[in-house]
C-alpha cells in the first residue's frame, strides 16, 4: 500500500534515522533493513486512519524491533544469530538505550548509511538500488517501476548488494580519514546517477521520472546539511538544482522533448535557480575546485542567460577546459564541442567532436551532437544520416521521436518544399 503524501513526507526523512538505530545496535544490516521496510509498510497502513504518532521515529523503531524479535524467534534465524557476532545488544534496547548510546534522539545516520550502501564492493547499479531502498525509503516495487525493470530483477539486485556488504565485513561507521574522500566521491556519484536517470530517463515513453530526480535532490540536501564545508557536496546540490529548474520546460503538451534553445525560460523555476547560483557563488574560490562545482558554474551560466544567443559561451568553453583537466571524459569533450561551435562555428565544433572515441555506449550521443553540428554547418544530408543513427540507438521514446523529427525535417522532399518560390 502506498502512503498518502502527508504520511510519506513524514516517513522519508525518518528512514535513515530508524535504520541507523537498528544497525548500530544489532549490526545485521540485511535483517534490520527488512525490518524497517516492514515498519514503513505498517505505518503507511495505520497512520492514515489512526493519525501520525507524537513520536513517529520511536514508533517505527519499536515496530521494526518487534519484527526483528519475531525473526529471531524462528529456528533458522536463531541459528544465524548464534553464528553471527553482529548482535551486540538485547532486543529490549529499542525502548531502553544500550550501553554507551548517548547519541541524541534526533541524530541523523544518513551519511553512515550512504557510505554503507555505496561500499566499493557493491556494483554501481546495486549501489543505486540499495541507496533508494535503505536511505530513500522506497519499496522494491517503486524502485523497479522507476527503472522499468521487473520487481524480481530489482529484488535480486538489492539482495546481491546486501550480500556483497556482508561478505566485505562492512560496519556501520564512516570510513577512515584516508578513505573518506574516495568514499564520499562514490556517494556523490550514486546520487548524481539517480538524478540523471530521473531527469532524462534512459528508456521508456517518459522523458522524466520526477520521483527519482526529486529523491536525489532530497538526499543531496541531507548530505550537504551534514557536510556544509565540503565544496563538492555543495557543488553537486547546486548542479542538481540548476538542472532540475528547467524540468517543466523540457517537454511539450504531448510529452515531446523540447531542446534547450527552444525552451520557454519563463517556465524555469526561479527559486531553484537563485538557490543554485547562490551555492555556486558561496563555494567557488573558497577551496579546491572539483568537477561538480565546475559543472554547476556552467549550469548557472545557462540558467542566468535570457536566451541561447545571450549565453556567455566563451566562459562556458573555458569552464569545459577546466572540467576536462579535472575529469577527462568523452561526455565533457562532446559538450565542449557544442560550446566551441557557438563561439567559433560548427566546423570548429566538429573538429573537437572528432576527438571523442566512438564507443558503443556513447555512439548515440556522439551521433546526435554530430547531426546537430552538421545541420548548423549546412550539410543536411550528412546531418540527417546521423540523426537517424542516433534515433535507432536510443531506448527513450521521446528522444527517438525528437531525433526522427529532426531527420524528417531534413529529408530532400521536405527541404525542397520549405524553399521559397521565386
Amino acid at each position: 500500500m502506498t502512503a498518502p503524501a502527508p504520511v510519506a513526507e513524514v516517513l522519508r526523512p525518518l528512514v535513515p534515522q530508524v535504520l541507523g538505530v537498528l544497525v548500530r545496535r544489532y549490526g545485521q544490516f540485511d535483517a534490520c533493513e527488512d525490518a524497517v521496510q516492514e515498519a514503513l509498510l505498517a505505518a503507511s497502513e495505520q497512520w492514515p486512519a489512526e493519525g501520525v504518532p507524537d513520536n513517529p521515529r520511536a514508533w517505527l523503531v519499536t515496530v521494526a524491533t518487534r519484527r526483528l524479535t519475531d525473526l529471531w524467534r524462528s529456528e533458522s534465524a536463531r541459528r544465524r544469530r548464534e553464528e553471527s557476532v553482529a548482535v551486540r545488544e538485547p532486543v529490549t534496547a529499542a525502548v531502553v538505550p544500550g550501553p554507551g548510546e548517548d547519541r541524541p534522539a534526533d541524530s541523523d545516520d544518513t551519511l553512515s548509511l550512504l557510505f554503507l550502501c555505496c561500499h566499493p564492493a557493491v556494483s554501481p547499479p546495486s549501489q543505486v538500488a540499495l541507496t533508494l531502498r535503505a536511505v530513500g525509503g522506497l519499496t522494491t516495487a517503486q524502485i523497479a517501476s522507476a527503472f522499468l525493470v521487473p520487481e524480481t530483477t530489482m529484488t535480486r539486485r538489492i539482495t546481491r548488494a546486501k550480500e556483497s556488504i556482508a561478505a566485505a565485513g562492512s560496519t556501520f561507521s564512516e570510513p577512515s580519514p584516508s578513505d573518506f574522500p574516495e568514499r564520499l566521491r562514490v556517494v556523490l556519484q550514486v546520487l548524481y546517477l539517480i538524478f540523471n536517470e530521473g531527469y532524462t530517463a534512459t528508456s521508456g515513453e517518459n522523458l522524466v521520472r520526477a520521483e527519482l530526480a526529486t529523491e536525489a535532490i532530497r538526499l543531496t540536501r541531507a548530505v550537504h546539511a551534514l557536510l556544509p564545508d565540503e565544496g563538492e557536496v555543495a557543488g553537486l546540490l547546486a548542479l542538481l538544482l540548476l538542472t532540475d529548474a528547467r524540468r517543466a520546460a523540457r517537454t511539450g503538451p504531448g510529452g515531446e522533448l523540447v531542446a534547450l534553445p527552444e525552451q520557454d525560460r519563463g517556465r524555469w523555476d526561479a527559486a531553484m535557480i537563485a538557490e543554485g547560483t547562490g551555492l555556486v557563488r558561496a563555494t567557488l574560490g573558497r577551496g579546491p575546485v572539483g568537477p561538480y562545482q565546475v559543472q554547476a558554474a556552467i549550469a548557472a551560466l545557462h540558467d542566468e542567460a535570457p536566451g541561447t544567443d545571450e549565453t556567455d559561451w566563451p566562459q562556458i568553453v573555458e569552464l569545459y577546459g577546466v572540467l576536462g583537466e579535472l575529469m577527462p571524459s568523452p561526455v565533457v569533450t562532446m559538450n565542449l564541442a557544442v560550446a566551441v561551435a557557438q563561439v567559433a562555428g560548427p566546423a570548429a565544433g566538429l573538429d573537437v567532436l572528432d576527438r571523442v572515441d566512438g564507443k558503443l555506449d556513447l555512439a548515440r550521443r556522439v551521433d546526435a551532437v554530430r547531426a546537430h553540428l552538421l545541420e548548423r554547418a549546412g550539410r543536411p544530408a550528412d546531418a540527417r544520416e546521423h540523426y537517424l543513427r542516433a534515433a535507432a540507438r536510443t531506448e527513450s521514446g521521446p528522444e527517438r521521436r525528437y531525433l526522427q523529427d529532426r531527420a524528417d525535417r531534413l529529408a530532400p522532399g521536405r527541404l525542397d518544399a520549405d524553399r521559397p518560390t521565386a
